[in-house]
């Protein structure tokens, strides 16, 4: 191998894949990316065995090759050299790698192709494509709700349904769930519905544009999210989803109309008084007014009240984790919002149109 490029290119692909890389590994070799070379093209490769990233960037080739070299060591001689420099990279004997740029010279130890582990081929049978812009807002509204908690395993993901014409994103900690379907440029034959590790969601997150397309490939017990120039590979996680369909509510009739980004200030000022011991906030609903408040013994008090509509015929006292209330407002774009209250012990919900359901279980609110 004997390739010139920009140091701006190559640091661009080194940004896509370095989170695949094994930090904590048995294998030596998952420490390392793996560079190879055709006619015109760098491809570098990550890995950690759970999820793979493979970026593909136009460069100038004198010999083609492939070779393996310590990825942090790798990535800190790249971005130490100066802006706008020009990279000479080349593969001698013993499998040394020297990097050259201007009056600087490295030489890395690498490792041969061979050891690296081959990322499997996908069929294309089980495929769908979309923009992804849309992708992107079905994850946005959605990942932050994904379990942290290890020991439900099946949570720590988001649930991807595709069948015929439509796509759907779910996730949810067993506290609250955000659920959203969109309809698929292009109705197909595929029929699967598979768990998404966060990681891989927070790597495609990470990758997705405003605009474009991206091709997801389903295999036996893998995923691939194919971007122009790149992909990630991932694992899935194996066991059976919950039926998130039974906690979502009936519509209600009982709804809190008010202002996104009044109710998110106010949430967020009212959770400054909460601590492990006490979380919920305090939503006092009147017709016309929503007093949101915090009381916390021995801390101090947050109360603040903000304009609403509210539909139903009495007065309503209900309490949230305000996290979970911030997370879903932040992530709406919408001027306005709707909460359906049906009373302190149910569900409050938050839908958008048809397609998007947030579902938020109350807290117990102390005297």
């Amino acid at each position: 191998m004997d390739i010139s490029i920009t140091k701006e290119a190559l640091v661009e692909g080194i940004q896509i894949v370095q989170n695949a890389v094994s930090q904590k590994s048995s294998l030596p070799i998952l420490s390392n990316v793996l560079l190879e070379t055709d006619k015109s093209n760098l491809k570098l490769t990550a890995t950690d065995l759970d999820i793979g990233i493979c970026a593909t960037i136009p460069v100038s080739v004198e010999q083609a090759g492939a070779i393996t070299v310590p990825a942090k060591k790798f990535f800190d001689i790249v971005k130490a050299l100066p802006d706008g420099s020009e990279i000479n990279m080349a593969i001698k004997k013993n499998n040394f790698v020297t990097i050259k740029s201007g009056k600087a010279q490295f030489r890395i130890i690498g490792l041969p192709k061979e050891e690296f582990p081959q990322l499997p081929l996908f069929k294309d049978k089980d495929s769908v494509a979309l923009d992804q812009g849309a992708l992107k807002e079905m994850l946005n509204l959605t990942d932050f709700a994904i379990s942290r908690d290890d020991t439900r395993y099946v949570l720590n993901g988001v649930l991807l349904t595709v069948k015929g014409d439509h796509m759907t994103v779910v996730a949810t900690d067993g506290r609250r769930l955000a659920a959203i379907s969109k309809s698929l440029p292009k109705k197909t034959l595929v029929d699967r519905a598979v768990i998404v590790p966060t990681k891989t969601v927070q790597e495609v997150k990470r990758m997705l544009a405003d605009e474009g397309e991206i091709d997801i490939k389903f295999g036996e017990n893998q995923i691939l999210f194919s971007f122009p120039g790149s992909f990630v590979l991932s694992r899935l996680i194996e066991g059976e989803y919950p039926n998130y369909r039974k906690v979502i509510p009936e519509k209600s009739t009982k709804e809190v109309k008010v202002s996104r980004e009044e109710f998110l200030s106010a949430a967020r000022r009212a959770s400054i008084f909460t601590d492990q011991d006490s979380m919920a906030i305090r939503m006092n609903i009147k017709k016309k007014k929503m007093t949101i408040s915090k009381n916390t013994p021995y801390l101090g008090e947050a109360k603040e009240e903000i304009d609403i509509d509210f539909s139903g015929s009495s007065d309503l006292e209900i309490g949230f984790n305000p996290r979970y209330l911030i997370d879903v407002l932040k992530s709406l774009s919408d001027e306005e919002v709707v909460l359906e209250v049906n009373d302190p012990s149910k569900p409050g919900v938050i839908r958008k149109g048809e397609e998007y359901t947030y579902v938020v279980l109350p807290m117990q609110l102390t005297a």
